[in-house]
């Protein structure tokens, strides 16, 4: 017996199947009338936003050999209901680039290949206008660059539109230089590379009159790779920043609504609608791809997600953070790291990242291209992190686009950025096993001291860290990685607590733990090395951090929040790398310097 309400499409990206098998579907198609106004298009979206998807639908919209099942996919949809001229008008040429490892003897052999397959079934399909001898001629050529030529010069004098797709355009690119290296990426992306000549002959194929190809969809996470093939993106449209685009990927609050709504109904979900739109919304939403834009987006990969592991009718997730949002500090690493092995260092990219989970964010305007060369710039690195979805537009601020973390999700996953890079370069690591304990404790039975003074007394043995710990945010921030380790609390730096802003506030993730009893508010004061830590001096920074958070104990959100939840304030002082003192304010037991087990 079928089962009442639509199956989840999580982790699929093929919008025949999923119509014809009547899955889900939140309906995009109404962005494809405006795109239709350009005709050589690139747009940049961070991993998991159901890029793939889109370019199926434009796929089966525009593919002239799917026409007769173009009613079956589209009907019921916005562009169903009033289709444009150029449906199953073209010849598509569609390429994923993710299919590739990074071996890098084979990778030129293995491009060939599969672009060879894609060229080959594409003139198959469309055999009633290609004869025989124009697909001789067409494949004859020993590379792809020389396939293409061939193909967009007959298409062009035969008037046979072409609409190519590239999916993951930077995928492959993106592993080499993370697992090889500069030179390695550069020995493609540049010079006579093989894949720069790939888009110089999309671009020749774009740009020449009667060249044949007609459209271009490119998409992927950075422009970095096609800023470096093109030297500039200038074949066509970037319009990644553009607010009218901002919804095309990515789900709004209305239709996360429609979908707890859809299952509700059909007695699927019985998750209490606003508590599971509450999880969603600290865990999953907080993207906004334009300064232009009139709200914030939910990660499609993310939100489907939630909802099948809840359907039907089951508890939430034991993890909020689906594993394939992860992006892994390996593919990181070349860009916070310099030098390898035993000489390597954190350079400036790290240290913007500290600053970054520090504070919460950053102001500098996103720049639409940029080359690998210049990531050094620190404006083209943030950039970078917001293309990745690791930053998100916030508003603006002193003239300049002031950027933020967009969710729990995202925070955690700078933390443990962090982490690694310290581990990474042998500066600082803990015992993962025995931190989570004491920050249980931390949870459950309020014993705040004993995690303090853990991390205290690995900073002493390990003096790599020293070096690293320069300042109050900085401090923030590495507090932050580590008591984020577990899950138990949601981490907020900045949080505006009683008209202030209060440095960390761990809150009890209570939607996922209702049994803890114990959230804490934190407020961090700092002595540089040079400055004397004598008593009085420490006193005083202590006692102006009790001041502070008996004013962010007073809000009255804190309160109402759990009458089971006690908040205590954490008053930290540190001296440079040092913990000089803490102490509690708001608890009234000797739980924060009970022993923990």
């Amino acid at each position: 017996m079928a089962a009442a309400y639509p199956r989840i499409p999580y982790g699929e990206a093929d919008i025949r199947r999923i119509r014809l098998k009547g899955w889900l579907y939140v309906d995009k198609t109404r962005f494809l009338r405006r795109l239709e106004e350009e005709s050589y298009v690139f747009l940049i979206r961070p991993r998991r936003f159901g890029k793939s998807l889109w370019v199926s639908v434009l796929e089966n919209y525009y593919d002239r050999t799917r026409a007769d099942e173009w009613h079956a996919v589209f009907d019921g949809t916005d562009i169903g209901r009033r289709p444009t001229d150029d449906r199953s008008r073209y010849v598509i040429l569609r390429f994923n680039f993710s299919a590739f490892d990074d071996t890098l003897e084979t990778l030129r052999e293995r491009f060939e290949t599969y672009c060879l397959i894609e060229i080959r079934a594409a003139l198959e399909r469309n055999a009633d206008l290609f004869p025989e001898a124009a697909i001789r001629r067409i494949l004859e050529h020993p590379s792809v660059d020389g396939k293409l030529r061939e193909l967009f010069r007959y298409a062009g004098d035969h008037g046979i539109p072409l609409y190519c797709l590239i999916d993951e355009y930077d995928n492959f690119a993106n592993t080499v230089l993370a697992h090889h290296g500069r030179e390695a990426y550069e020995s493609f992306t540049h010079g006579g590379g093989f894949y720069r000549n790939f888009f110089a002959t999309l671009k020749a194929g774009a740009g020449e009159s009667g060249g044949g190809l007609e459209r271009l969809f490119i998409t992927g996470v950075s422009p970095i790779t096609m800023d470096d093939v093109t030297s500039g993106f200038n074949i066509g449209k970037n319009v990644s920043l553009r607010p009218e685009f901002n919804d095309l990927l990515g789900f709004t609050e209305e239709e996360v609504r429609g979908l707890l709504a859809l299952y509700r109904d059909r007695g699927a979900f019985d998750h209490d609608a606003d508590a599971a739109l509450e999880v969603m919304h600290e865990w999953y939403d907080g993207y906004r791809f334009a300064k232009g834009a009139r709200g914030d987006l939910y990660n499609t990969d993310m939100v489907l997600y939630y909802l099948s592991e809840s359907v039907p009718n089951k508890p939430m997730p034991d993890d909020p953070i689906d594993v394939n949002v992860r992006i892994d500090y390996g593919k990181l690493r070349h860009l916070l790291v310099t030098g390898r092995e035993a000489g390597a260092k954190l350079n400036g990219n790290f240290d913007l990242l500290r600053n970054v989970a520090g504070t919460g964010g950053a102001e500098a305007d996103v720049n639409l291209t940029f080359p690998l060369e210049a990531l050094v710039e620190p404006e083209n690195f943030l950039s970078l992190l917001y293309y990745f979805g690791l930053l998100s537009i916030r508003g603006s601020a002193n003239g300049t686009t002031r950027l933020g973390i967009p969710n729990q999700t995202v925070r955690r996953l700078l933390y443990g950025y962090l982490r690694d890079g310290y581990r990474d370069v042998g500066v600082f690591s803990v015992s993962h096993y025995r931190f989570s304990n004491l920050v249980r404790h931390m949870a459950y039975r309020g014993a705040w001291r004993p995690a303090l003074e853990y991390l205290a007394e690995a900073i002493e043995t390990q003096t790599g860290i020293r070096d690293y710990l320069d300042g109050e945010k900085v401090v923030q921030a590495f507090l932050a990685a580590y008591f984020s380790i577990v899950g138990h609390f949601l981490i907020h730096s900045e949080r505006e607590l009683g008209k202030g802003y209060a440095d960390l506030h761990l809150e009890p993730f209570l939607a996922r733990y209702p049994d803890m009893r114990y959230g804490y508010v934190i407020e961090i004061k700092y002595l540089k090395r040079g400055e004397e830590a004598n008593a009085a001096a420490v006193a005083s920074r202590l006692e102006d951090a009790r001041t502070q958070l008996r004013g962010y104990l007073a809000d009255a959100r804190l309160r109402l929040q759990s009458p089971a939840v006690r908040h205590v304030g954490l008053a930290v002082v540190f001296h440079g790398w040092e913990l000089a003192a803490c102490d509690a304010v708001g608890d009234e037991t000797e739980a924060g310097t009970r022993p923990a087990d």
